[in-house]
């Protein structure tokens, strides 16, 4: 059966998340855009859990259900420890196929820092330390390193990273198996490193909100269980785990390097040139997705391994339609919009990437129409995002913009 998968989110318990993020309104949002599998994120936090095991219905086979939506058990552990002499700050994301296993992960890790305090708990252990604790309790809890290429919390982040999985996970990386690219990457950036051949790269939302799940996205065909799906991802195989829906990398928020408080956006061979210091405050930039790929990349650019899982590139449709009218993703207007075409002519996905072109221009908005489609060929401007701040989009070309208005249906 083929399905959508998003794994990586997080719940209201986190930072900066919305108090919407539960599981009614997830479900809600999840039927809308086409998901049918959805990570419960921050399954470490008391209170979150407990509306997790109140509210889901086991299904038997590893997932849980809550009005048709499909989800599975998944946490982001903030590890943050010493190592190499280097301060070493890594994201990893767990998955568990049962609240028994939960509760031995919970259990065990609340010995090393305060679960309760953040959806996304930080605590005081080696990455390489963490696997060995998790493998421990139970061989069937999946472990896959959080978007890897982000400067100051990943795997291979300029500030905190290491240069290979070696370093980092020691004897335990035979069992890492898959890799999280990040917003800011997308797989044809990772292909470009050959050390990377071997495992399976996810691509999830991250979402802090439930209007933004399913903007990064996994497709799959097969059984609907948790062993289905990891055996596949075991696997890597592209039988099983066909694809991934990708932001445009440019989009990400650390996709260039750069100074935020200097509103400096420097590509890598700028910052090469300038020795990786900002020309407005003499201190070092914070050294992006792209610059670190290319340092340790070493195949060029556009290069394609076999047994690939393909990938195709995707701008949700509340920012094609922010675009289109000038405003921002949270306006009433665009809110409004957005559901007059989903689920109208059908989910998100389907509107994004399946619906015929004629047929988008028959029945939605005819900007909006033809935003969608730009976005199917690629045609569109992106202003890197760097240091934290997200690219800026420019979807429509100056020839699709001759009337003042956007249609109405």
């Amino acid at each position: 059966m083929r399905f959508i998968a998003d794994f990586h989110i997080h719940s209201k318990y986190s930072r900066a998340t919305s108090p919407q993020m539960e599981v009614k309104t997830l479900s809600e949002y999840a039927k809308l855009k086409g998901i049918s599998l959805l990570g419960t994120g921050d399954f470490t936090h008391h209170l979150w859990l407990e509306e997790l095991k109140t509210t889901l219905k086991d299904s038997g086979n590893g997932f849980f259900e809550y009005n048709g939506v499909n989800f599975i058990l998944t946490a982001e552990i903030s590890s943050i420890y010493s190592k190499g002499g280097k301060v070493r700050k890594i994201h990893n994301v767990i998955f568990a196929p049962s609240f028994d296993i939960v509760n031995k992960i919970n259990s065990t890790l609340s010995g090393y820092g305060n679960l309760a305090s953040d959806g996304r708990p930080i605590i005081g252990i080696d990455a390489k330390d963490l696997a060995e604790l998790l493998f421990t309790i139970s061989k069937d809890i999946f472990l896959v390193p959080g978007h890897i290429w982000t400067p100051w919390f990943s795997l291979f982040g300029s500030k905190s990273g290491f240069d290979s999985i070696e370093e980092c996970f020691e004897e335990y990386s035979k069992d890492i198996y898959a890799l999280e690219t990040g917003l800011s990457s997308d797989p044809g950036m990772n292909w470009r490193w050959s050390k990377l051949d071997r495992f399976s790269l996810i691509s999830n939302s991250d979402s802090h909100s439930p209007q933004k799940i399913g903007r990064e996205s996994n497709l799959f065909d097969t059984d609907i269980s948790y062993k289905a799906v990891i055996d596949a991802l075991k696997a890597k195989d592209n039988k099983r785990f066909l694809s991934t829906v990708e932001f445009f990398p440019e989009e990400g928020k650390y996709h260039y390097d750069g100074h935020r408080n200097c509103n400096i956006r420097s590509s890598p061979a700028e910052t090469r040139k300038n020795k990786n210091i900002c020309p407005v405050c003499g201190k070092p930039l914070t050294v992006g997705v792209m610059n670190r790929v290319e340092e340790l990349a070493d195949r060029p650019e556009g290069f394609i391994p076999e047994g690939n899982i393909p990938y195709k590139r995707m701008i949700p449709l509340l920012e094609v339609i922010a675009d289109v009218l000038g405003l921002g993703t949270n306006s009433k207007r665009v809110d409004a919009e957005y559901h007059a075409i989903v689920p109208r002519l059908g989910t998100e996905f389907e509107v994004l990437t399946e619906i015929r072109e004629g047929e988008l221009l028959k029945k939605t908005p005819r900007k909006v129409a033809k935003a969608i489609i730009n976005v199917r060929n690629g045609s569109v401007n992106i202003l890197p995002g760097f240091d934290g701040e997200y690219g800026k989009i420019e979807i429509l070309k100056k020839e699709d913009t001759g009337e003042k208005q956007l249609d109405l249906f």
